[in-house]
């Protein structure tokens, strides 16, 4: 069941601006600024829940697990919208969905295997860069030259992160099984009949003169 704290609040409330930057984006009667104030607001909440997380010691595996998923798919939204609009080149959107994807997956199926990934060094610092090029691309249209630097440095530092994180990833897992070999070994010792301690012989009866 879902934790109920603040922190997990604002992350679910994160996924559910999704649809509304999609609309704002690419509706009838899109509207630019509501757009990038509703990306600004999801992007908020996602430095928000991380501090009030931590500050009130409140860290749950729900949001461990959830907090990145919410920014993937915010960030995955987005990128999909701006080149339907024509505001982002296909093959930049393509790098950074894909990595997202495959940090999704493999996230997931380290979940399922008891290890909990939380976000590291290059994984915020990639977020950070990704939001700032997609708030900018949202702002403005036609993009200035200084923009489109920006984009190309979130496309630098997404596979630089993708890197980092799969080899991660892979240590991560290495302890995670040797922690299992070792319980194991550790049960299995336990479960073990132990050896019967053997008999001493009976002193012989000491004779009388």
């Amino acid at each position: 069941m879902l934790p109920l704290n603040l922190p997990n609040v604002l992350t679910v409330v994160r996924i559910l601006l999704v649809p509304v930057l999609v609309v704002a984006l690419l509706g009838e009667t899109g509207n630019d600024l509501l757009a990038a104030i509703v990306f600004a607001a999801a992007s908020v909440t996602d430095a928000l829940d991380g501090y009030l997380a931590r500050s009130r010691n409140s860290i749950t595996s729900f949001g461990k697990l959830m907090d990145p998923i919410a920014d993937k798919l915010l960030v995955i939204a987005a990128l999909f919208a701006l080149v339907s609009l024509d505001r982002l080149q296909a093959w930049i959107a393509m790098v950074i969905v894909t990595r997202e994807l495959a940090v999704t997956v493999t996230r997931m199926a380290a979940t399922a295997q008891g290890v909990i990934i939380p976000a590291a060094g290059w994984g915020k610092i990639k977020t950070m860069v990704q939001v700032a090029a997609i708030f900018f691309l949202i702002a403005f249209d036609p993009t200035p030259l200084w923009v489109d630097l920006l984009v190309y440095a979130a496309v630098a530092v997404t596979v630089i992160s993708g890197i980092d994180y799969f080899f991660g990833l892979r240590r991560m897992l290495r302890e995670a099984d040797e922690r299992r070999r070792a319980a194991a070994a550790v049960a299995a010792a336990e479960a073990a009949p132990q050896d019967p301690s053997p008999l001493r012989p009976r002193p012989a009866s000491s004779r009388r003169p």
